[in-house]
């Protein structure tokens, strides 16, 4: 029982850092990304890779993997932050498919359908991190450390740039605002950020294969950050937490049959986003209007 809540603290840790990211970007800066689990994907490949052939530290690790997150973003953001946001949220969907495509099939680098088998555990100053209980204090510093970065940055002159193109892209543009610019880099912070969750879950559960980077996984942390609240700090930690805890609760449900859970969480998910939308639109923990 004790490693079984230590697995589930871990796993709300690694998704509650892909929510955080996500809601830099969409809860402060107006852009919405369906291509999240992308740059999760590719962090978690990239470390996987390293890891097996170079060397298991975290500090080998997650730089690699911010750093092949923040390229990817960048080919992205460059063309398809220089029209309205409709246009990347297009653009973004069409990274997430092509995306699929290339981790099923790219064999030599992802495992194609059969994934990646064995990757070594993290290792930090030396010591080899496996244990669930143990695993959790990396995931929880790393957790605290991307909330951290993400706070300054937006009580920072930049994070206020942010707000005043998500409030008017026209308005901030008019007052000498390079909005390209400033949207194309809270994108790549965002996917460089994005790719410690990928790290940290391919050190963490030693496999990893394309099921875990669909589709399905962008909706789920946008899901989480709209149900906890855009823009706030603690909004998307609580819908990850939330979200992250609905499958172990209804699996609890001893009528229910386990080919059903599925469908009966995409029936929560889906009515709960609805009522927020209707009666708080702020997210649990939001306001109306985030600010």
């Amino acid at each position: 029982m004790e490693a079984y809540i230590y697995n589930l603290v871990n796993l709300i840790a690694i998704y509650a850092i892909l929510a955080v990211t996500l809601n830099f970007i969409m809860g402060y800066a107006g852009i919405y990304s369906l291509a999240h689990a992308v740059f999760f994907g590719l962090g978690a490949y990239v470390a996987a890779w390293v890891a097996l052939h170079v060397h298991p530290s975290i500090f080998v690790t997650l730089p690699a993997a911010m750093a092949s997150a923040a390229a990817l973003s960048l080919l992205l953001a460059l063309p398809a932050l220089r029209v309205r946001g409709e246009y990347f949220v297009a653009a973004s969907l069409g990274l997430q498919v092509l995306a699929v495509t290339v981790f099923s099939e790219w064999k030599s680098f992802t495992g194609g359908i059969g994934g990646v088998l064995a990757i070594p555990p993290a290792d930090v100053f030396g010591v080899e991190v496996f244990k669930p209980q143990h695993f959790a204090i990396v995931s929880i510093i790393a957790l605290i450390v991307v909330i951290g970065l993400i706070n300054a940055l937006v009580h920072s002159s930049f994070g206020r740039n942010l707000r005043a193109i998500r409030d008017s892209e026209s308005a901030a543009a008019s007052f000498g605002k390079n909005v390209p610019m400033i949207k194309t880099l809270s994108v790549v912070i965002s996917a460089a950020l994005a790719a410690i969750a990928g790290a940290l879950y391919a050190s963490y559960m030693s496999f990893i294969n394309v099921e875990s980077f669909t589709l399905d996984t962008s909706v789920l942390v946008m899901a989480m950050v709209i149900i906890g609240g855009t823009g706030t700090v603690a909004g998307p930690i609580v819908g990850a937490a939330l979200l992250m805890l609905l499958p172990s609760a209804i699996s609890w449900i001893d009528f229910l049959p386990q080919t059903e859970v599925g469908a009966l969480q995409q029936i929560i998910y889906g009515l709960g986003m609805t009522l927020l939308m209707i009666f708080r639109p702020g997210g649990i923990v939001g306001r109306r209007a985030a600010v």
